[in-house]
């Protein structure tokens, strides 16, 4: 386990030692307010190309928690892939850093960064997937239910890079994935071709109708139609995604007990009206947190030996 790119890289049992962890270090911060020091004297270097608030603020706490330090690095002042290439800012980091967190548009360059470094990279959402959140949504998941397997997620809207690394994620850890698309937003048939290779254990549906595909959903999870950098198609996406709103007239069709889960920033009256984002449904915050704790679990594994 050197590197964190994509969820499907590793076994059931590693996922299960990330979450472990992640909820131990959890655990430890809530009672006595600290984390012990396993990162401590080292730095996380974090690499951003799309800014984000989740992902900003849960890596810079989270390593100073675990007692080391983030150094935040705009992609534009490095120039990385234009004014030098890739794999040089790979081994010019890692020669001073001892983790690395890319946060990027393009998945081969989170890649290729891993290929060269010889310290752990982070994964911390490229256009392709979203390991980091797929973690914090499972684990805020198993601390609802108490379980993972035998659950039922059902995925509502863009086959995204989010949905792309939950449905491996369920795969993995035993939970039935369905996603609800328009048509044309769906995964594609490589996407789904080369999940299927890399997650053969996957129990995965795919349906047209949201209110087909909540109908035994234990968790219904939403995303943004409009994902930054598609801002020019936002109003030929609204109408493309109409009548995919996670909103109460849906949930009227899903199991009672089912909650709800979105990795923010939301659009309220878009994928998800207002009152189910405040709903008692709702665990958007907890799983906003959540970012924190599973992300501190990834970094004590790969950068602390845990």
């Amino acid at each position: 386990m050197n590197h964190f790119i994509a969820v499907s890289d590793f076994t059931t049992d590693q996922l299960r030692h990330f979450l472990d962890v992640a909820k131990r270090l959890k655990k430890q911060l809530k009672e006595t307010g600290r984390n012990d020091p396993i990162l401590a004297g080292k730095v996380l270097a974090m690499i951003f190309e799309k800014p984000s608030l989740r992902t900003r603020v849960s890596f810079d706490v989270g390593v100073a928690q675990l007692g080391g330090s983030g150094m935040y690095i705009k992609g534009e002042e490095i120039g990385w892939g234009k004014r030098e290439p890739v794999k040089d800012v790979a081994r010019v980091i890692a020669s001073m850093a001892d983790g690395i967190m890319a946060r990027t548009f393009e998945h081969e360059k989170v890649v290729e960064l891993a290929k060269y470094s010889k310290v752990p990279v982070i994964n911390g959402l490229t256009d392709f997937n979203h390991p980091c959140q797929a973690m914090a949504d499972i684990l805020t998941v198993e601390e609802k239910f108490g379980k993972l397997s035998g659950l039922t997620m059902a995925f509502i809207g863009d086959g995204n890079n989010v949905a792309r690394s939950l449905a491996s994620t369920c795969g993995r850890l035993g939970v039935r994935f369905i996603l609800a698309s328009p048509a044309g937003f769906e995964f594609s048939r490589d996407d789904a071709d080369q999940m299927m290779a890399k997650v053969p254990e996957l129990d995965f549906v795919t349906e047209s109708d949201p209110r087909e595909a909540v109908r035994e959903a234990d968790v219904v999870v939403t995303d943004t139609w409009v994902s930054m950098g598609q801002e020019a198609e936002k109003e030929q996406r609204i109408k493309q995604f109409a009548g995919f709103q996670v909103d109460d007239k849906l949930l009227a069709h899903a199991p009672k007990h089912a909650v709800v889960l979105h990795c923010l920033p939301a659009y309220r009256g878009l994928e998800i009206s207002d009152e189910v984002m405040e709903s008692p449904r709702s665990l958007v915050f907890q799983e906003a947190e959540n970012r924190l704790h599973a992300q501190k679990g990834i970094m004590a594994v790969l950068m602390g030996g845990m």
